[in-house]
């Protein structure tokens, strides 16, 4: 049990908690939500002991182990999956000792060490970190590459692999998802939902917390109150609370009738497709959703051009890439494509597909390697990107950016616009290398939402952004006018603002013709057809391999001796991965299920609730232990493999 009882806490000259109390239960998986700068992440330095309340009390049942991921990595010669393992300190130090042992000579030393290992499942340690590193997107020729030779961002995936290593009853999780692309977001959605012990989440993202949360922590005005559900049962009950207020419901009644009035426009609009049509439903769920944000700091509008093109861009024949001395790195070919006005289109696809690389290109940023990029006569370009945060000048102002970009607009439209980013009063004033990523990503948003562009093009943009600026930004794009092109790994921002999809995979460019579901469905299927040809790859090298060390008669006979043995083991492995596959294919069900917001707050389908709860712990117990069976009959396999190659 964590328990906050009357806690103060102030950080400098600004108070985060005054006589906030707090119980959360062991199990628990709460999300953390509030304004950025309001003390989520100090919540947590209480919890690991780095800092201490002014006042009140903290309490944590005894003998909790817990695991929290660093915000920094260093660049170590260290292989990423000995990173990975580094993370179980009790692992490592009997590995040091067992070492040791066998350098001594001592036999009763080393027989106790085995024993130790196994205890703390040592043995299959190696195939639990490499697990965790190809479900967060790495591939198995990276796993002895060293740290150092990885970007920021793929450092940072690396440790959180470690921190789901470690052996942890306590979780925290500080943004998990700001470097991950949308597969291995839906892979860690997966992991979260089977973690046993309590799991403290900060996150912005909407749906990564309805589909992993049971409980919201909500930062409230220096105190924290507790909701039973997920993000958008939290939404709707504070909503409720809200409207209680005269002058809130006043407000909230104005912006679900402007939201509304939006829809309707749209409706007539909407084409059959798929994702269309799942974004009309998205849409008119917004109102709803509008009324939990009304007293949101952030409302804005981002203005279209005034003229446009038709066609507005086109790459005909283009192959997309890197120059370099020793030839081009191809990303992207045989791309033929051609925006329109008023299309909306998300990009979906593996991270480094080249998702990032068709946006820098749209831009004329990335020459093309090969073929045309033709712009329309008025074609004005907004993009965003996280470099462009990088590009801010640290020494002006907020309305000094601006201004450069308008000099002859006057003082109080350009305050007006900023104030609807978050900016009031003297903070249009200060100097940008005082402000936070968030701060500094806002500012980035409206510097290109100020150019009135006809095509938005938007690589991530609601990362560093907290919830209340992501529904604002979700908003502004759902009702922006021109052309929108977007990579996100926010669900709920894509589902409201794009019509269609595109696939960026396997080095082209393709429409996708469904929704975030059929994405999902599509995803899966790509990721068992790659372990099947992985595991026949294997199993080919293998043979392979035999073959060359003897002639062929005597391979013929040590093949068949191989297969007769292996066979019961292979059988049993099979059956285990077909019960793993229908365990996953049902939990996959009940957690689409349990994300209906309608299931918590309906009386009359309790029994409901309770049953998916039930099953959904069942099935989870049930996969952890189907996961460890079919580790055991991998080992076996292996085992045996050895001993017969060996003999």
């Amino acid at each position: 049990m964590i328990a906050l009882r009357q806690v103060s806490l102030q950080r400098g000259t600004q108070a985060l908690l005054e006589d906030a109390d707090l119980t959360l239960h062991a199990g628990h998986k709460a999300g953390i939500v509030g304004p950025n700068g309001a003390g989520k992440s100090s919540l947590f330095g209480l919890l690991r002991g780095e800092l201490a309340p002014d006042r009140g009390e903290l309490e944590m049942s005894g003998g909790q182990r817990i695991a929290h991921m660093a915000q920094e990595v260093e660049a170590l010669e260290r292989s990423i999956v000995d990173y990975v393992l580094d993370g179980d300190h009790a692992l490592r130090e009997a590995e040091a000792a067992l070492a040791a042992a066998r350098a001594r000579g001592d036999d009763h030393r080393e027989a106790e060490l085995h024993g130790t290992i196994e205890a703390l499942d040592g043995y299959s340690a190696p195939a639990r970190a490499a697990q965790l590193l190809v479900g967060l997107g790495f591939e198995q020729a990276d796993l002895t590459r060293p740290l150092a030779d990885f970007s920021g961002g793929w450092r940072m995936r690396v440790n959180l692999a470690r921190t789901l290593f470690m052996p942890s009853d306590l979780l925290l999780l500080d943004e998990p998802t700001n470097h991950l692309d949308l597969d291995a977001l839906l892979w860690l959605e997966q992991w979260l939902g089977r973690y046993p012990g309590t799991l403290l989440l900060i996150s912005h993202d909407r749906d990564f917390l309805d589909a992993v949360c049971d409980h919201i922590v909500h930062f409230d005005r220096r105190r924290l109150v507790l909701y039973r559900g997920n993000y958008s049962t939290f939404e709707h009950t504070r909503a409720e609370k809200l409207a209680l207020q005269q002058a809130e419901a006043a407000k909230q009644q104005a912006r679900k009738e402007e939201i509304e009035r939006f829809v309707a426009r749209f409706r007539y609009k909407a084409t059959k497709a798929r994702q269309a049509q799942s974004r009309l439903k998205m849409l008119e769920r917004m109102g709803e959703i509008a009324v939990a944000h009304v007293d949101s700091p952030f409302h804005f509008t981002i203005p279209a051009a005034d003229k446009t093109s038709h066609p507005l861009l086109v790459l005909d024949g283009a192959r997309l890439g890197y120059p370099g001395e020793q030839g081009d790195s191809v990303q992207l070919e045989g791309v033929n494509l051609t925006l329109l006005p008023g299309q909306r289109i998300g990009l979906l696809g593996p991270n480094g597909a080249g998702k990032s690389t068709l946006i820098k290109s749209l831009t004329g940023e990335l020459p093309l390697l090969d073929g045309q990029r033709v712009p329309g006569e008025h074609l004005a370009i907004g993009y965003f990107a996280q470099h462009q945060l990088e590009g801010l000048d640290l020494s002006a102002t907020p309305f000094l950016h601006v201004q450069r970009l308008s000099p002859r607009a006057a003082d109080l439209e350009i305050r007006n616009f900023l104030g609807g980013f978050g900016f009031h009063g003297d903070d249009v004033f200060a100097e940008v290398a005082r402000f936070s990523g968030g701060e500094k990503a806002r500012l980035a948003l409206a510097l290109v939402a100020w150019q009135k562009p006809n095509l938005l093009l938007l690589d991530e943009p609601t990362n560093h952004l907290d919830l209340e600026m992501r529904e604002a930004l979700t908003e502004a794009l759902a009702s922006f006018e021109g052309t929108v092109i977007v990579v996100s790994h926010d669900r709920h921002l894509l589902r409201a603002t794009v019509d269609e999809f595109w696939r960026v995979a396997d080095h082209r460019v393709t429409p996708f013709d469904g929704d975030l579901d059929d994405y999902r469905a599509w995803l899966k299927t790509r990721l068992e057809q790659e372990r099947r040809e992985a595991r026949h790859d294997k199993a080919e090298r293998q043979e392979a391999a035999e073959a060359s060390r003897e002639d062929r008669k005597a391979a013929r006979r040590a093949a068949a001796e191989l297969r007769e043995k292996l066979r019961p083991l292979k059988r049993e492995r099979d059956r285990v991965e077909r019960e793993m596959d229908k365990a996953q294919g049902r939990l996959a069900d009940l957690e689409e299920t349990l994300a209906d917001a309608a299931l918590y707050t309906d009386e009359a389908r309790k029994e409901e609730l309770t049953a998916c709860l039930a099953e959904q712990a069942e099935l989870a117990a049930r996969l952890e232990g189907l996961e460890q069976e079919w580790l055991a009959a991998e080992e076996a396999l292996e085992r045996l493999q050895a001993e017969l190659q060996a003999s």
